[in-house]
């Protein structure tokens, strides 16, 4: 298990050969999530994301070791870039190692939608003429809640 919040970028690749090498791992998932060109119909020239350090690796830990109780999985990566990012760059990345694929997928598709709602992240778009802090999409509630 491990959790990693950094400003640089990443190799989902690399994570999945890592865990590639391990025993007992018959499948690998991964998700890898990308800043997007447009909101709201303008073009974002960057965006802005801000953590509370500490709580958010705490949440982020939380996250995970529900999935791995739920799941039979052997491992779990998760990845999540701060500060100033450009359209498709990549801001986060959930990797999951199992003995079977239907386990690596359910607890990577759990992480991913409880990251979008749990783990204290902020993220500002800023395009030609406005900024915005984003707000928590009902869609990704609901997601959350169909957990349960």
């Amino acid at each position: 298990m491990a959790i990693i919040i950094q400003e640089d970028s990443f190799s989902i690749s690399k994570i999945c050969a890592e865990l590639s090498d391990k025993d007992n791992v018959g499948a690998i998932v991964s998700f890898s999530g990308h800043v997007r060109e447009f909101s709201k119909d303008k073009q974002l020239k960057y965006l802005e994301i801000e953590h509370y350090p500490g709580m958010t690796e705490k949440a982020l830990e939380d996250i995970e070791k529900k999935a791995m109780k739920n799941w039979d999985v052997a491992d779990i990566r998760i990845v999540h870039r701060v500060g100033r990012l450009l359209p498709k760059d990549l801001i986060v990345g959930v990797i999951v190692s199992s003995m079977h694929r239907s386990n690596a997928f359910k607890a990577c598709e759990f992480v991913i939608d409880f990251l979008k709602t749990d783990a204290p992240f902020w993220k500002k778009e800023i395009s030609e003429d406005s900024e915005n802090w984003v707000d928590e999409r009902q869609e990704d509630i609901i997601k959350k809640t169909n957990w349960n």
